[in-house]
Parts: C-alpha cells; sequence; structure tokens
C-alpha cells in the first residue's frame, strides 16, 4: 500500500515538474519578447524609475486635444491685447468655449500624466493603462463637437473641420501604431532601490 502511494506521489512530482518546466519555457518567451521590445531604445530614453518616457506622438495628440487651453494661456500673458490672440485663433467665442470643454477630457489625461508616480493611488494606475482609449474618444468628440458646430451653428469653417478631420484620424493612427505608446501604457513607475 505504501508502494502505491509513493508511486502516485512520484508521478504527481513528475507532472508538477512538467507544468513548472512549461510556465517556465512561457515566461522566459514573454521575458524575450520585452527584451526585444526594448532593444530599439538606449539609456536617453529611460526615465529615472526605469520605465520607458513618454511618445511624444502622444505628447502632440495631447497638445491638440488641449489647443483651447493654449490659446486661453497665451492669451492671459499677453500683456499688451489679450483679445487679439484668443479673437485670431477663434474669431467666434462660441467655438473657444466649445474647444475648452472638449479639451477638459485632455486635462484629465494631462492629470494621469502628472500622478503617473511609484506611489500613485489604485485610480491612477487603473486610468493609466486606458489612456490611449480616453485619447481617442476625446479626439473623436472634439471632432463631433467641431463637426456640429459647421453644420448645426454655423461657427467653423469647413477647411477647419477638414484639417480637423485630417488631424484627428492622424493622432489616431499614431495612438495605434506607436510601439512605444504601447510600451509606455504596460509600464508603470515602481520605486527602485536605492544603488
Amino acid at each position: 500500500m505504501s508502494n502505491y502511494k509513493q508511486d502516485n506521489n512520484l508521478k504527481a512530482n513528475k507532472h508538477q515538474d512538467v507544468a513548472n518546466q512549461g510556465k517556465d519555457r512561457q515566461s522566459d518567451k514573454q521575458s524575450n519578447k520585452h527584451s526585444n521590445d526594448y532593444r530599439q531604445y538606449s539609456v536617453q530614453d529611460f526615465d529615472s524609475y526605469d520605465c520607458l518616457k513618454l511618445s511624444k506622438r502622444f505628447y502632440l495628440a495631447l497638445l491638440f486635444l488641449l489647443r483651447g487651453y493654449i490659446v486661453w494661456l497665451l492669451s492671459v500673458t499677453n500683456m499688451r491685447d489679450r483679445v487679439s490672440t484668443m479673437q485670431w485663433v477663434y474669431p467666434d467665442s462660441s467655438l473657444f468655449y466649445l474647444s475648452l470643454f472638449t479639451g477638459s477630457v485632455g486635462l484629465f489625461v494631462l492629470l494621469i500624466i502628472s500622478l503617473r508616480r511609484p506611489d500613485a493611488h489604485g485610480w491612477v494606475r487603473a486610468c493609466w493603462p486606458k489612456s490611449r482609449i480616453i485619447m481617442v474618444i476625446a479626439l473623436l468628440f472634439d471632432l463631433i463637437i467641431h463637426v456640429m458646430a459647421l453644420f448645426y451653428w454655423q461657427l467653423s469653417s469647413f477647411v477647419w473641420v477638414l484639417l480637423q478631420v485630417v488631424f484627428t484620424l492622424m493622432f489616431i493612427v499614431w495612438c495605434y501604431s506607436s510601439d512605444r505608446l504601447t510600451i509606455n501604457l504596460q509600464e508603470f513607475p515602481e520605486k527602485l532601490p536605492d544603488k
């Protein structure tokens, strides 16, 4: 009877060893895949938490989305004529307010980026991997609002809306074609041991 138990234990151990070897091979393949992802980057491409620095394309898309706030800041800092910059970019003040409204989602993404630290709250960790989706939704929302501004309220020009479509599609394609952004969304800063 004891030989029977020993045989069963040996078989169970062999099965466990085979399963563990399979898991080890799978984790080796994953680690090799991840090391290949980083092969094209140099030391300067990493931040102080050993995470890949954020994609410049992501920042460009964010600047495009936040253009209403950027124009507002430029007009506030212009001491001689605070209104001329805003009126040059947004001839109708309603279009400026719509741009601020649609850019508010971009402010949320900017908040997530600025709070992306090792000691970040759980909601920041949960929102970070979804930042690309949030950005794409914000870009599409911005486009829809400006198309409505053209066709329903006649606040915008056809050329501007056409440029808006081109830029929005370009940024969406960039967001999904960027390998760097894919890596960025998989990483989250962790505290590093003191060197």
